[in-house]
C-alpha cells in the first residue's frame, strides 16, 4: 500500500520515490492496460504514458479516496485514448437483433487469469472494450457510452454480445479439455 508520505514525494518530483510508487505498481496497472490493448508492447507503451500523466497530475489526488483506484482510471483513460487513436473503437451500427440473452452462465470456476486474458483477447475491440468497462471497472452503460461516443443501447448490445462470444469461447474450452468418454 502507498503511504502518503511517498506520494508527498512524488510530488516533489523526488526520483526515488517515483521509481519505487512505479516499481510497486507497474505489474498491476500493466494488468489494467494488457485488458484493453492486445499487443503486450503497445499495453506496455500505454501504461508508461499513463504514468506519465500519475506523475505530472499528482497534485489533483487530494489524498481523499483510494489512490490505486485513481490511478487506475488514468491507466483505463489512457488506453481508451490509445484505441481510439489508433481507430479500433469503430463501431458497427448498433444490432436491432432481438438476442436472447441466457440468465446463467456457467463460468469455469478454476479458469486462471491468463485464460481469462486469452479469452478477452478473442474478442474484437469494441466487445473487449465495453466488457472491461462494465464488467472489471464498474462503470453504466450511460458512463461508456459518453466515454466512447457510442449510444447506451450500444454498449448494452456490446456488452450482451461480448458476454455470448465468451461464454461460447468457454463452452468451447470446457469440450476440448471434456475427457473422451465411449
Amino acid at each position: 500500500m502507498v503511504t502518503s508520505e511517498l506520494i508527498e514525494k512524488c510530488k516533489q518530483f523526488d526520483r526515488k520515490a517515483q521509481k519505487e510508487l512505479y516499481e510497486n505498481y507497474s505489474k498491476q496497472m500493466l494488468g489494467v492496460c494488457r485488458r484493453y490493448v492486445v499487443r503486450v508492447d503497445e499495453a506496455e507503451d500505454v501504461m508508461i504514458e499513463g504514468f506519465y500523466k500519475v506523475f505530472s497530475q499528482l497534485h489533483q489526488f487530494s489524498g481523499v479516496g483510494n489512490f490505486e483506484g485513481w490511478m487506475r482510471k488514468i491507466m483505463v483513460n489512457e488506453s481508451l485514448m490509445h484505441l481510439r487513436k489508433e481507430h479500433a473503437l469503430k463501431y458497427a451500427n448498433e444490432l436491432t437483433h432481438n438476442h436472447q440473452q441466457a440468465e446463467n452462465y456457467d463460468v469455469v470456476a478454476e479458469i486462471n487469469s491468463h485464460e481469462i486474458l486469452e479469452l478477452l483477447d478473442s474478442l474484437s475491440t469494441g466487445y473487449r472494450t465495453v466488457f472491461n468497462l462494465y464488467i472489471i471497472e464498474g462503470y453504466k452503460h450511460q458512463e461508456i457510452a459518453e466515454m466512447l461516443g457510442i449510444s447506451e443501447n450500444t454498449s448494452k448490445t456490446q456488452l450482451m454480445m461480448a458476454k455470448e462470444k465468451m461464454k461460447k469461447l468457454i463452452l468451447e474450452k470446457q469440450n476440448y479439455y471434456k475427457p473422451y468418454s465411449s
